[in-house]
């Protein structure tokens, strides 16, 4: 019985050292992930603050441009405009494509956007089609009924 304790003693131990050495190895893992992603996030961060530096100098060379043949309130006014047709052109195109009308139907009534899951993972079901897809075989709506006064949309019974 002594042997028996002694090698539940050696499993446990066992055990608790297997677990142990996977905890620290996923830890490092994870470690390792985390300092890759924030690199990234941080060269990302710099770029959008030079592109905003950037374009905040694009923007004073077009008004002072401007400003050579018009008055100086003027140029900043057509700046700003100028700025504010790109940023509405810029949020148009971040917009998903299924939301534009695409002229035809779907431009006179615009289907309402569903709402995402609280997931985030997008809609929880495929969207409807705006027209119910067509059988081979069956008249169109507005078509005159079959010979014989059959509507096949109403129950057959016989006599």
């Amino acid at each position: 019985m002594e042997r028996l304790d002694h090698l539940e003693h050696l499993d446990r131990h066992l055990v608790d050292e297997l677990a142990q050495v996977a905890r620290e190895t996923v830890r490092d893992e994870l470690r390792e992930q985390t300092r890759k992603q924030r690199r990234t996030a941080t060269l990302y961060a710099a770029s959008g603050a030079v592109a905003l530096y950037a374009g905040a100098a694009v923007a004073l060379a077009v008004g002072l441009a401007l400003a050579l043949g018009l008055p100086d309130w003027a140029a900043a006014l057509i700046t700003a405009a100028i700025l504010g047709a790109v940023a509405y052109a810029l949020r148009s195109a971040a917009r998903p494509s299924a939301s534009r009308p695409t002229g035809g139907k779907e431009a006179e009534a615009p289907a309402a956007p569903a709402a995402a899951p609280p997931s985030g993972l997008g809609t929880p079901y495929p969207p409807m089609p705006p027209v119910a897809p067509e059988t081979p075989g069956t008249p169109e709506a507005g078509a005159a009924p079959r010979p014989g006064g059959l509507d096949p949309e109403q129950p057959h019974h016989r006599a």
